[in-house]
């Protein structure tokens, strides 16, 4: 049996799974949170928390974190940090495309000659952060 994980959130979208569909955990999808940190008055920061789960009997290699961001400022990438009972395991980050689509693709299980090792199980917390304009009909 495979488990699959996906979250999403607003118009701009974010996911944290290790492939493609939606399980909801303890019966919800676990909503997003969004705050925007003002830089100055044309840009702001906008940090986004979403919730990843791998559960024990997962067999798929990789995770992803994906989205796309419509309002980012070209010049700053995507940074991601994974949390789990608050502690740091993982930090990265990735490059947004002219289309405003970024991913980040992460090992969450590991073969080696028949020998498996989960690098990642159970429930996380990911923080994505985006440079982003804060009104978006000031883009030229």
């Amino acid at each position: 049996m495979t488990l699959t994980i996906i979250l999403s959130f607003s118009a701009d979208s974010a996911f944290a799974h290790p492939h493609h569909g939606n399980v909801l955990i303890n019966n919800h999808d676990h909503e997003p949170s969004i705050e925007i940190i003002p830089i100055n008055s044309m840009i702001g920061l906008e940090k986004s928390t979403i919730f990843f789960h791998v559960p024990p009997g997962n067999t798929l290699p990789w995770g992803f974190v994906e989205g796309k961001v419509t309002n980012h400022v070209e010049v700053y990438p995507v940074i991601i940090q994974i949390f789990k009972n608050n502690d740091a395991v993982h930090f990265a980050q990735t490059d947004i495309g002219e289309d405003g689509v970024y991913e980040y693709k992460f090992r969450i299980l590991n073969s080696d000659k028949n020998h498996i090792t989960k690098i990642f199980e159970g429930d996380y917390s990911v923080k994505i952060f985006k440079v982003v304009y804060l009104n978006q009909e000031n883009i030229i």
